[in-house]
């Protein structure tokens, strides 16, 4: 007796259970008996038992077998619905659950985008000052409710005060000036030190943008806990304190990690889901949209964006439900209004001027420029972050986290346009200047005795203040660049859209500036004569910003068509959207040029995370032999036979080895393929046959037919096992070519495919051995790549 077997008869009540299964493991006996002429046999696995079809951590899921597993579940719920009303309800139910969690989703995550934009508004201000009468409202919310608050001076009203006004009791000074730039400063630090310390301590996988990580998960790769409920907790309370911190980082990417992590929870909720690890990416694939839908408040564009950008298999019904779970995330955010504008979008835009043929050469120079800066960014925070992997900065996260911050707040401080929220920055820059704004960069000089030529534009000259802008943003366009690369990547939440937004934006803005002043002072050129009309105002700064963000959004991450339907769903700029295609199109061509991996995929290189572009091509001439394991001198696969190896064996061959499946083949001599067997479903079945089928022991046959083999009559009892053997595994032959071989690899999302000749079994290619072929291909070396 095993002894696992002799365990199970230790009480009473295990002793009377194992009685009662043997007794009905007699009855099947004699059942089967009477069919087959064997009456020594019980094969329990017709029923399932727990675990099965589960995967491993920082394993592939096999999307062919949960995609037949999913046709098998919904074929047996459809039959049994035409058995009673019972039945037909519980059916219409499992139909629906899929819109039910699309709900949720979309509620929860629009919940929670508006939670943040609300504390973050409060936190950025609470840096500067506090409100008197109600301590969490924020520097607008303060003023809005006083009564003394004047329109010329909106920003300043007597409920609101600076630290030093409320410290010290002075507004203005040299005094007052430092003790509130080391409150500032001493504001940033605890935000930061308090967001690395919860991350590092409670949920380490809640750092970063997850958008990398959440593109491998939906490739069909398994990281266990990334979208668990203490990363979700942990992640929502920690980009808060960051982007309150005033590092350069933005909070739309964690947003997208933030829903898929609602969407992974609310699909455990449901077995439909949490039972398959291909119906629970398509739930995960509406959540990314959901994510960007809040983050940007562009439903539409999070739907392309989850398209295009993020998901690995997206079926026609994975688009009808993103676009339902889009639209109730965006409903609920706006029910919450946290921008208090009543309006979804981030940056809404008005402008009264169209734009003119002859702008398009500044917007192509805007992409060229986004393409450029894409490519710098890239490359040097890819090399930052490899130096923190390979040395001894990446032992010292805190610290890191410290230093760049207190960097950031000493440097931001002085200069006005980084000093405040990044999200108002690109607002102010975007926006028009109208008779209202009271922005310098709107400091146009206007002299009502200014003579003009009847034919003149009414474009007006620059002032004191929009050349102090100039300079300014011209600095703050230096910092940003060089402290992004060192901030994205650290073991904190850190998005990169609207770091990158405000990079182009500041660039725009400067470029618009200094188109419209050439107009101006320039008129009588012929390109201006036939393009500026009199009486309408000739350029738009706050174009130039908007395009000058598309291009380098669109140069760091390499979205087109998602990018631009963000954009004018952002700003509302319906009739702008060829200047946008054109800026998109462009940084994208200019950043390929150098290199066609963006952001994300760099990072998933990086990480050594088994993803395959499918924007990737691969031109190669080999074939599968190349590849293929067992290569010439290596010792032979590891496979199982159908009918000749014991318990025993396998769970030998399991011990030795740390493969994730095993080929079946006939017998050694003729390596006939049957079929292929998962590792964690030969050791489940294993234990569970131990356990619950008596008889077991090590010396039992195990076999994969329908038919037991011949024993000798004194045998131990044998183990059937057909039900965990997979019969149609995806096979190759040895001279098909690798090109073929990849386009199966992505398209069918493959975790292994097994090579033959007529028949039979030469070797097999895992989806890594195929990655590490495209890298040496590339002229990569291959061990380089870290597989986790």
């Amino acid at each position: 007796m095993s002894a696992g077997s002799r365990a199970s008869w230790r009480t009473p009540e295990r002793r009377e259970a194992a009685m009662a299964m043997a007794l009905q493991g007699v009855t099947s006996m004699v059942n089967a008996g009477a069919m087959s002429g064997s009456g020594n046999l019980m094969d329990f696995l017709d029923e399932p038992f727990p675990d099965v079809g589960t995967y491993e951590d920082f394993h592939t899921i096999d999307w062919l077998r949960e995609k037949s597993r999913d046709t098998d579940r919904h074929r047996k719920i459809t039959s049994k619905s035409k058995e009673s009303i019972w039945e037909f309800i519980k059916s219409l139910l499992d139909a629906w659950s899929g819109w039910v969690v699309m709900l949720l989703i979309g509620l929860l995550a629009g919940t929670l985008a508006g939670v943040i934009d609300l504390a973050v508004d409060w936190m950025t201000d609470l840096k500067e000052g506090v409100c008197l009468s109600a301590f969490w409202y924020s520097h607008e919310q303060c003023c809005w409710t006083s009564n003394e608050t004047t329109f010329e001076d909106r920003d300043k009203c007597p409920l609101w005060q600076k630290w030093s006004e409320l410290l010290v009791n002075q507004s203005e000074g040299a005094s007052a000036y430092i003790l509130n730039y080391l409150m500032y400063i001493l504001w940033a630090l605890l935000f930061a030190f308090l967001a690395v310390s919860l991350v590092r301590v409670f949920a380490p996988y809640a750092c970063g943008s997850g958008i990398p990580e959440i593109k491998t998960i939906l490739s069909g790769f398994i990281i266990r806990g990334y979208l668990g409920k203490w990363t979700l907790l942990i992640k929502t309370v920690t980009l808060v304190l960051v982007v309150s911190s005033g590092l350069s980082l933005g909070k739309e990417g964690p947003l997208v990690h933030v829903a898929c992590c609602c969407g992974n929870f609310f699909s455990s909720l449901f077995s439909k889901y949490s039972k398959n690890e291909g119906k629970r990416r398509e739930v995960l694939s509406a959540a990314a949209a959901a994510g960007v839908s809040v983050a940007f408040g562009a439903p539409i564009g999070g739907v392309l964006f989850s398209l295009e950008e993020v998901s690995y298999y997206f079926p026609l019904k994975t688009l009808w439900r993103s676009f339902f779970a889009a639209l109730v995330a965006a409903f609920t955010l706006r029910s919450i209004n946290p921008f208090g504008n009543s309006r979804l979008v981030l940056f809404y835009v008005e402008y009264h001027t169209p734009w003119y043929m002859a702008e398009l050469f500044p917007f192509i120079l805007l992409g060229v420029f986004g393409g450029l800066w894409g490519t710098l960014f890239i490359r040097c925070n890819i090399a930052w972050c490899r130096r923190r992997k390979t040395t001894r900065l990446g032992k010292y996260p805190v610290l890191e986290v410290i230093v760049v911050t207190a960097i950031t707040a000493i440097i931001a401080y002085p200069n006005p346009y980084t000093r405040r929220s990044t999200s108002e920055l690109i607002s102010e820059l975007f926006n028009d200047c109208g008779a209202l704004e009271s922005s310098q960069l709107c400091d146009y000089i206007n002299d009502p005795n200014m003579t003009r030529p009847v034919d003149d534009i009414p474009d007006r000259p620059a002032g004191v203040g929009v050349y102090t802008a100039m300079w300014q943003l011209a600095l703050a366009l230096v910092f940003k660049i060089v402290i992004t690369i060192f901030t994205f990547g650290m073991k904190i939440p850190s998005g990169l859209f609207i770091p990158s937004m405000a990079v182009g934006a500041m660039a725009g803005r400067m470029v618009g500036i200094g188109v419209e002043q050439l107009a101006y002072h320039h008129h009588d050129w012929i390109v201006f004569r036939n393009w500026c009309r009199p009486g309408a105002d000739c350029v738009t700064p706050g174009l130039y910003a908007m395009v000058g963000a598309a291009a380098c959004l669109g140069g760091v991450t390499r979205m087109t068509v998602s990018l631009v339907v963000i954009m004018f769903e952002l700003t509302g700029g319906l009739e702008y959207i060829v200047p946008l295609m054109a800026a998109a199109v462009t940084s994208k061509w200019v950043a390929d040029a150098f290199g066609k991996e963006g952001i994300y995929e760099a990072h998933i290189h990086l990480n050594g995370y088994p993803f395959l572009d499918v924007k990737d091509e691969f031109t190669h001439r080999t074939l599968a032999t190349d590849v293929m394991r067992p290569r010439r001198g290596e010792p032979p696969l590891s496979v199982l036979t159908q009918d000749s190896m014991t318990v025993e064996d396998v769970e030998t061959l399991i011990k030795e080895t740390d493969y994730n499946g095993f080929p079946v083949v006939v017998s050694r001599d003729s390596e006939r393929l049957i079929g292929f067997a998962q590792r964690r479903e030969l050791i489940l079945a294993i234990k569970n046959a131990r356990q619950r089928q008596e008889g077991i022991v090590s010396n039992s046959i195990l076999y994969f037919t329908e038919e037991p083999p011949e024993l000798p009559a004194n045998s131990p009892h044998p183990l059937k096992l057909r039900r965990v053997l997979n019969l149609s595994p995806f096979t190759v032959t040895d001279h098909t070519p690798m090109e073929t071989v990849v386009d199966i690899f992505r398209k069918l999302g493959l975790r292994q495919c097994l090579v033959t000749r007529s028949g039979r079994l030469l070797g097999i290619i895992t989806k890594k051995d195929v990655l590490r072929h495209m890298a040496q291909m590339a002229n990569q070396d291959p061990e380089s790549i870290m597989f986790n």
